[in-house]
């Protein structure tokens, strides 16, 4: 018999439309896996298992019925625990909105619904997603699909260990500083950052306002373009949200590649860097250069400052959002967040200043880049999934060392304070069996390109 969960969602959702099984015996296959191995895996707060079930019926009696609402229709998909979903408690991992009960679901899980997809439940992640190995003290760690013993990344990583192990076919998850792209190259999956501003993050509890973005974590990059295309667009409720038409993001997927011209910046993206991890990628960049796309070197504009530009930005935002709670409420924080959030309230207002003026700046030489490229190709993370508890360990990789936190968001951070859509695909593994990820980032508003 086949095993349905292992299906892409393009897979499934085919299967659904011509009613080689129904939505309901789909939803059934995914809780039925989800009770068999997430209590190892951990990559859910809350599982819908009731409303689910009838979601799912409802949508098989609408396609009965001739009511076809797309793609999604009848496909079971998860949400960070970070959207507000409305009726369904949202923690965003913390101890501080454990009991939350929104009255209105985030436009995107709006969006979700109004699209047939069916929601399963809400995943795990980081504690408020200020962190990039899902390993929370208050609602649990996720673990590494590929292997228990090591982090899944984050903050969203119960949504990528979910998608990964088949508990569901797509999930929604947040990037502030990589959270999309990190859990799904550890993973082994697909993760989109869409362009800032492409997706609302109406009813999205903020990590960093200027920062965080919205996008899915999915199997293939065609289920990415099918969520896409539900999320993306201007919202109302969400002034930073662009009014730029939206893309028919299924439409060129299978055009040639030959006319792009992709380059492939230097330090600090690659150095240090696990050799595994280097030729992996290298192996990437060569398969698309043996497919016509013309590869060269380039030079990414004060990569020395990257880190200086956005550490002020993400840390003072954070603050500023739990200022009250860190006063009336510190002990409800685990002690390593608070300490981050104290930092972040201490940053001078000029230093947070001088980081957005820095962020002009470099906009504007990013763009001059991209006149010279279609596309930037480099490893998403130097390194594979790290073990649990090595967060804060400075490890050796390669010639260098570096400290894991920083290893995991080192290649990622600058397309949040560029606000460039950027793609995340699995390209191989190492040794030891632990995925490797490849990383292409493109213009704004181009993620069809990416």
């Amino acid at each position: 018999m086949e095993v349905r969960t292992s299906l892409t969602l393009t897979e499934i959702s085919h299967r659904i439309h011509t009613r080689e099984v129904s939505a309901s015996h789909a939803m059934e296959d995914v809780l039925e896996h989800i009770a068999r191995i997430d209590g190892a895996v951990h990559a859910f707060v809350t599982v819908l298992r009731d409303q689910a079930l009838q979601e799912a019926e409802a949508a098989d009696h609408l396609l009965q019925a001739g009511q076809d609402m797309g793609p999604l229709h009848g496909v079971p998909v998860s949400i960070k625990d970070i959207f507000m979903t409305r009726g369904v408690r949202t923690t965003v991992g913390s101890k501080i909105l454990a009991d939350w009960v929104p009255e209105e679901d985030a436009t995107v899980v709006q969006r979700l619904r109004q699209a047939g997809a069916v929601v399963i439940g809400k995943t795990n992640l980081h504690e408020f997603a200020f962190g990039v190995t899902t390993e929370n003290p208050h609602h649990g760690d996720t673990h590494n699909p590929w292997d228990l013993q090591h982090v899944p990344g984050g903050s969203s990583g119960g949504s990528a260990a979910a998608v990964a192990s088949g508990m569901g076919y797509a999930s929604l998850g947040t990037d502030t500083g990589g959270s999309v792209r990190i859990p799904a190259a550890l993973c082994g999956i697909t993760g989109l950052k869409p362009t800032y501003g492409r997706v609302s993050r109406h009813g999205v509890v903020p990590l960093a306002w200027s920062l965080d973005h919205v996008g899915p974590l999915t199997r293939t990059v065609e289920d990415a373009a099918h969520v896409l295309q539900v999320i993306a667009g201007h919202d109302p409720k969400d002034a930073t949200s662009s009014r730029r038409p939206v893309p028919d993001y299924m439409a060129g997927l299978n055009d040639p590649i030959d006319t792009l011209t992709i380059g492939v910046p230097a330090e600090p993206f690659w150095e240090p860097i696990d050799p595994e991890v280097a030729q992996a990628v290298r192996d990437a960049i060569e398969a698309l250069r043996e497919r016509g796309v013309r590869v060269r070197d380039v030079t990414f504009p004060h990569a020395e400052d990257l880190g200086g530009i956005q550490t002020p930005i993400i840390f003072a935002e954070a603050a500023a959002y739990h200022l009250r709670w860190m006063r009336e409420r510190p002990e409800d924080y685990s002690p390593a967040l608070l300490t981050g959030l104290r930092q972040g309230a201490a940053i001078p207002a000029v230093d947070y200043v001088n980081a957005q003026r820095a962020r002009t700046v470099l906009r504007a030489e990013v763009r001059a880049l991209f006149r010279q490229v279609d596309l930037l190709a480099l490893p998403t993370t130097p390194i594979v999934a790290p073990r649990l508890g090595q967060a804060q360990e400075t490890v050796k990789v390669g010639t260098g060392e570096i400290q894991v936190t920083r290893a995991l968001t080192r290649n990622m951070s600058p397309f949040n304070t560029l606000g460039l859509p950027a793609l995340t695909v699995p390209c191989g593994f190492d040794s030891q069996g632990l995925p490797i990820g490849f990383q292409l980032v493109g213009r704004p508003f181009e993620a069809e390109t990416v």
